[in-house]
């Protein structure tokens, strides 16, 4: 009986997630409300609250699962290659693809938590994704450039992770028939930053 209360509160708190993630990505995370985000998932604001005790705690407990999601992904696409022994370009197909597969698949994160102007009830929220994200491609420059100092190699994996955001409004506002040679352009101008590393 417990087990049965516990799955089902768990199938319902991913129903609000999956909600909240269509809220923000329709109405952004300013305008977004909690009734809103509880009429989406098609129950009452008292519910939602028995789960969430506000927007903030939402949002937070999507970033959780963005980054485990990312998490999967990112390993999926590495496990079983020696990450030293590839080519820049073939770890570039590797990395961006899934991320972008999961930009697309994920309109809420977009909204959330890639943009330039986070909002300060955010912040907190987005720091596990961006420690996570930059935990992985440091790993990956280490990788392929052993003797790069620390500092060097923190700088830039930032500046990679940043080229990707500021081109990722690019990628997923382009027509589906446009959009391999726009990822094919982002992968160029990754792969001209990183493969000097290598050399």
């Amino acid at each position: 009986m417990v087990a049965k209360r516990q799955a089902r509160g768990e199938r319902r708190m991913a129903e609000i997630l999956d909600a909240a993630g269509r809220v923000f990505a329709e109405s952004g995370y300013e305008k977004a409300t909690t009734n809103a985000i509880a009429a989406a998932a098609g129950i009452s604001p008292g519910s939602l609250y028995q789960f969430f005790g506000n927007k903030e705690a939402i949002a937070a407990a999507l970033a959780e699962r963005f980054v485990s999601e990312m998490h999967e992904a990112h390993t999926a696409a590495l496990t079983g290659h020696d990450v030293s022994a590839m080519d820049w370009r073939d770890i570039l197909d590797r990395t961006v693809d899934p991320i972008l597969a999961f930009n697309v698949a994920n309109p809420g994160f977009k909204a959330l938590f890639a943009r330039p102007d986070m909002p300060p009830g955010l912040a907190a929220a987005a720091e596990p994704i961006q420690a996570a994200l930059l935990g992985r491609v440091a790993a990956i420059i280490t990788a392929k450039a052993p003797g790069l100092a620390e500092a060097d190699r923190a700088r830039t994996a930032r500046v990679a992770i940043q080229v990707f955001q500021a081109m990722l409004p690019l990628v997923l506002a382009a027509e589906p028939g446009e959009r391999p040679a726009v990822v094919e352009e982002l992968k160029k101008v990754l792969y001209g930053y990183l493969a000097p590393l290598s050399q």
